[in-house]
């Protein structure tokens, strides 16, 4: 089985830095639901994992996070895509639970889930906290340029302690990724 990780916010959908706190908010990045769906064609299960710490902020809840995730479900069927689960880690940085990205932990749970090897499946994210979560499970870190991804290549480059997993991929978005993961994977 071929399995591909994405991060929602930035990756699938446009970004908020007051969080995506309703159905309404959630906006999917040109293109990228087609990639999904370019995915699925191609032989690719699609797990996704997100931080939400919305939630212990207070900020939405369990139901309105669900509605958030059948939207995009919607969008995707829409077009002949699908995602086949979704991770998420509901806790605060100072939770310091081991789902939240930068932590491998959810990243080695959706490998449990799904029976694969994690040094055979890529991961998309545009944050620097998603490539390391990644990179420490043995995925292919691969960085999309849209949501924080230029600010993260900008920060990768100016400050030692910000530098990008060794092999990172940078691809330009989503649509990008799916190419290249579909000819290095098929």
């Amino acid at each position: 089985m071929k399995l591909v990780i994405l991060d929602r916010d930035g990756v699938i959908n446009k970004d908020s830095a007051n969080f995506i706190k309703n159905p309404n908010e959630w906006i999917p990045i040109a293109g990228s639901l087609e990639a999904i769906a370019l995915l699925n064609q191609s032989g690719f299960r699609v797990a996704v994992a997100t931080n939400q710490s919305g939630v212990s902020r207070g900020l939405f809840d369990m139901v309105t996070l669900n509605s958030i995730h059948d939207k995009m479900h919607r969008e995707l069927a829409q077009i002949g895509g699908r995602i086949d689960a979704i991770f998420y880690c509901p806790h605060a940085a100072d939770d310091h639970c081991s789902c939240r990205k930068p932590k491998a932990g959810m990243i080695e749970d959706i490998g449990k889930r799904f029976s694969v090897e994690l040094s055979e499946v890529p991961a998309v994210g545009d944050a620097l906290r998603d490539l390391q979560a990644y990179a420490n499970a043995g995925c292919q870190p691969i960085l999309v340029l849209t949501g924080k991804g230029e600010a993260t290549l900008a920060a990768s480059t100016q400050n030692a302690e910000h530098a990008l997993p060794p092999n990172t991929w940078i691809c330009a978005d989503l649509n990008e990724a799916a190419q290249r993961i579909i000819t290095e994977y098929a």
